[in-house]
């Protein structure tokens, strides 16, 4: 959920299934956001029934695509004037910047009920929507997640770049941070983005800094 950057959207049109393309981030919990236009038909479709689903799909760069892992994820989209999450998505699809100010242009949280993985051939379940997010009190880590973000980016830039080319084996330079989450953080160079995942979750951002810190340490041996 938090590596996906595009999703299918399935909406109600009067009665009828209507499914478009859209950009995805993830709130600190893993709750989808969608930054959607009132003029879209998706919008019109949410205005008359909030019920949607979200196909998230995983398989890129699997010989079968079909044996690869994919999750639709059903809830409730709601709009929400919250420039913290309109920042936390722009962070994380920096075009999308260009047209958020616009007067039609509304940030979408998903309030997730379940989920229905498919992470392969025979391999297929149901999953609560509590499970599919992070547990605990976010508030606390999203009210500092800017600060920290900046900091980290001033002061973290090679250990940054050290985790995204042994770990992750990207050959980029310039990483920068652009989203950071109890669970890892989010790096953009240019167009391409990556993700770097915490071992363990790190519930505050001093527990972030030091489990980078950690992942750091040991691209280097």
């Amino acid at each position: 959920m938090r590596r996906c950057e595009r999703a299918a959207l399935a909406t109600n049109f009067r009665g009828a299934p209507y499914v478009s393309l859209v950009l995805l981030a993830a709130d600190c919990d893993a709750s989808p956001l969608l930054l959607l236009s009132d003029l879209a038909q998706h919008s019109r479709n949410i205005t008359f029934d909030p019920r949607v689903s979200l196909l998230l799909d995983g398989t890129e760069g699997h010989a079968d695509r079909l044996d690869g892992p994919r999750l639709t994820v059903l809830g409730q989209a709601k709009a929400v004037a919250d420039p913290r999450l309109l920042a936390r998505f722009t962070a994380r699809h920096p075009s999308s910047a260009f047209y958020a100010g616009f007067a039609d242009f509304r940030i979408y949280r998903l309030a997730v009920e379940r989920g229905h993985l498919v992470a392969g051939f025979g391999r297929i379940e149901w999953i609560d929507g509590a499970a599919l997010l992070l547990a605990g009190d976010i508030s606390a880590f999203a009210k500092t997640e800017p600060v920290v973000v900046a900091q980290m980016n001033r002061d973290c830039a090679g250990a940054v770049g050290r985790c995204v080319r042994h770990i992750l084996g990207r050959s980029e330079t310039g990483w920068r941070i652009v989203g950071i989450d109890p669970e890892g953080i989010d790096v953009r160079c240019d167009g391409a983005s990556a993700r770097l995942d915490f071992p363990v979750p790190a519930p505050t951002p001093e527990a972030a800094r030091a489990a980078l810190a950690a992942l750091a340490e040991e691209a280097c041996h």
